[in-house]
C-alpha cells in the first residue's frame, strides 16, 4: 500500500510540475513532508538553483522544534523560509505542494509563509 501511495504522490507532483515552474522573478516554493520532518525550498527552475531553504532539521530551528506538534513545526518552517526569502529580496512566489494535500502541515507552512510576507 505505501509504495502505491508514494508513487501516486510522485505522479501527482509530476502532473502539477508540468504547469508550475519557478522563474527568477517568481521562484517556486517547494514543500516536502516526510513522516517526521518537513522541508521547504525556494527554487529558481530556470537556473536550477535553490535560492533559500528551511526545514525542521535546520540547526537554528531544531532547538525550537522540541516538544512542538508537527503542524506547529511546519508553521515555524514557513515563517523561517519567508524570512530568509525576504532577506534574499524575494516577495512573490509560486506555491508547489509537492503532490501532498493542502491540509494540515502543508497548509500550516503555506499560511505562515503568507503571514511572513510572501505573496502567492
Amino acid at each position: 500500500m505505501s509504495k502505491n501511495r508514494s508513487k501516486a504522490r510522485i505522479r501527482r507532483h509530476a502532473r502539477v510540475r508540468k504547469h508550475i515552474s519557478g522563474t527568477p522573478e517568481r521562484p517556486r516554493l517547494s514543500v516536502f513532508r516526510s513522516l517526521s520532518e518537513i522541508y521547504a525550498q525556494v527554487i529558481d527552475d530556470e537556473a536550477g538553483k535553490t535560492l533559500v531553504s528551511a526545514s525542521s532539521i535546520d540547526k537554528e530551528l531544531s532547538a525550537k522544534m522540541k516538544d512542538l506538534k508537527k503542524t506547529e513545526q511546519a508553521r515555524l518552517v514557513g515563517e523561517a523560509v519567508a524570512e530568509r526569502a525576504k532577506e534574499a529580496g524575494i516577495t512573490s512566489i509560486v506555491f508547489d505542494r509537492g503532490g501532498f494535500r493542502y491540509t494540515g502541515r502543508v497548509k500550516a507552512l503555506a499560511d505562515a509563509a503568507r503571514e511572513g510576507g510572501l505573496q502567492f
